[in-house]
């Protein structure tokens, strides 16, 4: 039987299961066999403390045995797992590390934010033609954002900042009721300009001309602008997504109550708030590059660890 490989992205709010199977011709594409993503909202509760709550470590647990399932069933026989943010800077990340490997026997690596970087870059890039120009890649995970300016071919600067979407929702946004009040978006705003200051020195250095957003945020704005809801094997690798479409999208989750934002087409709800924050910081990034040209990459870490992986072989 050819070659079998998983490739598991534990990120701050979603996992995600890749599992595919490997060419046995160089400079052939890998046969997709599942993709799958569950939100286990790891960082719920604790992220802004430092710590997984027991209930978040219980939800990744089982999720991961569930994923050791589909392991199994499809006979592989390679398993590369990451962590990020939420494991990361939490007091009993490694406790859960260890809990998983025993449970289920998969080691699972936690990687740091600027290897995260480079790992979405190589992700968008099998997602996105990005040729000759420098396009700014955003990345809003739960826990932590990653910012590259970069083209086809190189990197031209990187950093991760420990401002995800979790996190801005603690800080700005905690009574989950209702509107996201003016004031709040002004505090997350003036927050950012701050934060951000390296961002808005690399932009106007490297000029980028264009934004690919990654994943999860992006795959729910790009919904929105499709107004359907669609599962990961549905998502294509890259969607133009126009800049009215955006600002239309940023007024309704705005202006909306938690209940009339999870009512939206093509919103799944348990991004429903989060995208309110995460939409801010967009609309941030937006204001400070000029650029109006946005592209979604559906690929983001695990694909690009798979490009890494298919290099080496």
């Amino acid at each position: 039987m050819k070659s079998r490989l998983a490739l598991i992205d534990m990120g701050t709010n979603t996992f995600h299961l890749l599992i595919v199977e490997l060419p046995e011709e160089p400079h052939t594409e890998p046969l997709v066999l599942l993709r799958d993503k569950v939100g286990v909202r790891l960082g719920q509760g604790g992220i802004s403390k430092g710590e997984i709550t027991p209930e978040a470590f219980a939800r990744a647990l089982h999720t991961l045995d569930a994923f050791q399932e589909e392991i199994e069933l499809h006979q592989v026989k390679e398993v590369r797992a990451t962590a990020t943010s939420a494991v990361r800077v939490a007091r009993n990340g490694q406790e859960l590390v260890q809990a998983i490997f025993e449970k289920t026997g998969i080691r699972v690596e936690v990687i740091p934010g600027e290897r995260e970087a480079e790992l979405i870059t190589k992700g968008v890039r099998q997602a996105v033609p990005l040729g000759q120009e420098r396009n700014l890649i955003v990345d809003i995970g739960g826990g932590s954002v990653e910012f590259i300016i970069a083209d086809e071919a190189t990197i031209f600067w990187k950093q991760s900042f420990e401002i995800g979407a979790q996190r801005l929702l603690d800080q700005f946004f905690p009574d989950p009721s209702g509107v996201m009040p003016a004031e709040a978006v002004a505090a997350e705003q003036a927050h950012l300009s701050i934060v951000l200051a390296p961002l808005v020195a690399a932009v106007d250095q490297y000029q980028p001309v264009a934004v690919v957003g990654a994943s999860g945020s992006f795959d729910s704005l790009a919904d929105m602008q499709l107004g359907q809801l669609r599962t990961e094997a549905e998502l294509p690798p890259c969607t133009e997504l126009a800049m009215s479409s955006f600002q239309n999208s940023y007024r309704q989750l705005l202006n909306g109550t938690h209940e009339q934002r999870k009512a939206i087409p093509g919103i799944l709800p348990m991004r429903a708030d989060m995208l309110v924050v995460a939409s801010v910081l967009f609309d941030f990034v937006l204001g400070i590059s000029g650029i109006t040209r946005i592209r979604t990459s559906a690929f983001a870490l695990k694909e690009g660890l798979l490009a890494e992986m298919m290099s080496v072989k």
